[in-house]
């Protein structure tokens, strides 16, 4: 097999489990929210925790390495333009992502806390979930929007 199509594959497979993860995650998270038992609540959110650092976290660094790949052996101009808008979608997405990210392990922290304590869920869980539930809207829609570019390749 030639290294490009090699290297594409694992582009397109890591762009699958990033944006698959997201979306997974956002559905479990979803979830726990509307769970009554703290306990549930905890679940769901030490999963999606978990599954950011293994699934999301190293999607989300190949991705640009072997697009740079990609870009470099495959012929393209770093200036195209549907290439600087994949950038700028991109980095969109990361600095939603990152705290996102805080914000999970912020929110397992509450759950925690209030599950040893039985202590009802604060104001703070719920501005945080909220936050989180934002955040989440223009990462996913960024990642589409990247998707579509990747395959259309727009001149």
């Amino acid at each position: 097999m030639d290294l490009y199509f090699l290297i594409k594959t694992i582009h397109i497979i890591s762009a699958t489990i990033l944006f698959g993860t997201g979306l997974g995650i956002a559905f479990f998270m979803f979830r726990g929210w509307y769970a009554e038992d703290p306990r549930e609540k905890l679940f769901a959110i030490r999963t999606t925790v978990l599954a950011d650092y293994v699934f999301t976290a190293p999607a989300a660094v190949v991705q640009p390495a072997t697009g740079v790949w990609l870009i470099w052996t495959g012929g393209f101009s770093w200036a195209d333009h549907w290439l600087v808008v994949t950038y700028v979608l991109y980095v969109i997405a990361a600095l939603c992502w990152l705290p996102v990210v805080w914000i999970q392990i912020r929110l397992k922290q509450i759950v925690a806390a209030c599950l040893s304590s039985h202590a009802p869920l604060p104001a703070e869980y719920h501005r945080l979930y909220r936050l989180w539930f934002i955040l989440g809207w223009p990462a996913f829609v960024g990642l589409i929007a990247v998707f579509f570019l990747m395959v259309v390749k727009p001149t």
